[in-house]
């Protein structure tokens, strides 16, 4: 089955669970900004979790099947529609042949992700699908999708090739069918265009100033335009360090947050650099990557403290929701 993209969108990039093993030698992880909303949709329509798929961000292509279909549409609402007709999120839905998908404004969030039953198929480069964008590889082409640019799906698992006859079965005279059964209220992330991001305290918490570190957990933030997939710059207090002290290039992740020469915070995101000399004030909760991740500039955001073991217990929590997922989906997919 072929994809063809009749409009690219504003930023659509094919993207998986990341690039690992290769930081070592400066290349970066990147994959999904939003690893729940990109988890689920491959879990709906039988794929594996870390298979590939699209990442829309704000404004969404127009795509047009070329065979029968089972897709999920999961994250930030698009406006997706086919034929007129909305799609509805977090659900398998079953696409006609010759069916367009189209997307409308943005009315939550900031990126959403369309998985494929077999997953999308782009070369493999050092063991992952995604794109990376500065280097250009990954993905299709090292770039992200224009119009007439023409994807591959792989082979349908049968799981979901049944689900697909079963739907199918329920089709009228429409373009496509939505299962009754989607992801329950359990594991949706809760997006908000002000979200309170659970964080712990940094490697260099104790650099900064008293007051920098009251600021960082009580005062609010907003997302400046000068953001990306490899970090949202903070516009808000500036934060200072006790005295100016020089730091050796360390180990970085998803969700660091580390402060500049001028005091404006950054949250590193899924395109981070592999190391980073700056003073870190926080490490944001992996539980809440999503939360950040459906952000967009403009967008205010608070942080709150919270322990490294309530950050692991949260974490746990999250995955023991998304194994009963993964159990109910291959129930209701078989």
């Amino acid at each position: 089955m072929t994809i063809r993209v009749i409009r690219p969108g504003l930023l659509t990039t094919v993207q998986d669970a990341g690039r690992y093993g290769y930081q070592k030698h400066g290349v970066i992880v990147s994959g999904a900004m939003d690893p729940v909303a990109h988890r689920a949709a491959n879990l709906l329509v039988g794929n594996c979790d870390a298979d590939a798929t699209l990442e829309m961000t704000l404004i969404g292509p127009a795509l047009e099947f070329t065979e029968d279909a089972l897709i999920a549409i999961c994250g930030a609402d698009l406006s997706p529609t086919i034929a007129g007709v909305p799609v509805p999120l977090w659900k398998p839905v079953w696409v006609k042949k010759g069916a367009v998908l189209e997307s409308g404004g943005c009315r939550a969030g900031a990126r959403s992700y369309l998985a494929v039953a077999g997953g999308i198929q782009v070369p493999v480069v050092m063991n992952s699908r995604s794109t990376y964008l500065r280097a250009g590889i990954g993905g299709h082409e090292g770039r992200p999708l224009r119009a007439g640019d023409v994807l591959k799906a792989g082979p349908l698992p049968e799981q979901s090739a049944m689900m697909i006859r079963h739907l199918r079965s329920h089709a009228e005279e429409g373009a496509f069918v939505p299962a009754e059964w989607g992801i329950g209220p359990e594991l949706l992330p809760a997006y908000d265009s002000s979200p309170v991001i659970r964080a712990m305290r940094g490697s260099q918490w104790d650099w900064f100033t008293e007051a920098s570190q009251e600021a960082f957990f009580s005062q609010a933030f907003r997302i400046s335009p000068q953001s990306d997939r490899m970090g949202y710059r903070l516009e808000g207090p500036v934060l200072s360090l006790v005295s100016q002290t020089e730091l050796i290039s360390e180990a970085v992740s998803f969700g660091t947050v580390q402060v500049p020469a001028e005091g404006k915070p950054i949250v590193l995101l899924a395109d981070r650099q592999t190391t980073g000399g700056y003073p870190k004030i926080a490490q944001i909760a992996s539980v809440d990557l999503p939360l950040i991740a459906q952000t967009k500039p403009g967008d205010v955001i608070r942080f709150v403290e919270i322990s490294r073991a309530e950050a692991e217990a949260l974490l746990l929590e999250r995955e023991y929701s998304i194994r009963q997922a993964r159990l109910g989906i291959q129930f209701k997919l078989a």
